[in-house]
């Protein structure tokens, strides 16, 4: 829920931001020329709080506010500024082709029931059987190798790989 509050925190103070600078110059100017005097000045600065800001300090101004850390897998280390120039253009690329996404057959999910040894095969009544695993999806899945985390999470982690180190 962090993610997606972030998200909407980051949309909304990037259009504010644009909206903010071009205003004196939006009235003077016709309707295609406004929309272009927002929309390039509302790409630059997403491309700032969301590539330079968060190779600075781990995360976008929205993600900051909501204590989310965005991190390189495997090992939590700082993201590099190629994944996030990628994450931010599959970012803009993405959305326009939602729906493209929810029109599409969905593979059918089949469960082999299980029994009480782990093989496949009849359950026994009055046993309750694990639900079927999870198929991995896009928006699991980050395209540059990067997660976001929360700031305790992180914190924890990096303690528990430190004494493990030590030991």
């Amino acid at each position: 829920m962090r993610r997606y509050l972030a998200i909407a925190l980051d949309c909304y103070l990037c259009l504010l931001a644009a909206g903010l600078l071009t205003r004196p110059y939006v009235h003077a100017a016709e309707t295609g020329r406004a929309v272009v005097l927002t929309a390039l000045p509302a790409l630059a600065l997403s491309f700032v709080n969301q590539v330079l800001l968060t190779a600075a300090v781990r995360g976008s101004a929205g993600k900051l506010i909501m204590g989310v850390r965005v991190v390189g897998l495997p090992d939590a280390r700082r993201p590099g500024l190629g994944q996030l120039v990628r994450r931010w253009l599959y970012g803009l690329v993405r959305p326009p082709l939602q729906p493209w996404y929810w029109l599409r057959p969905q593979p059918a999910r089949t469960c082999v029931p299980r029994s009480t040894s782990g093989q496949p095969g009849n359950p026994q009544p009055g046993i309750a059987q694990p639900e079927c695993p999870r198929p991995s999806s896009v928006a699991d899945d980050d395209v540059a190798g990067l997660r976001q985390v929360r700031r305790g999470d992180l914190r924890t982690y990096r303690r528990s790989v430190a004494a493990h180190a030590s030991a």
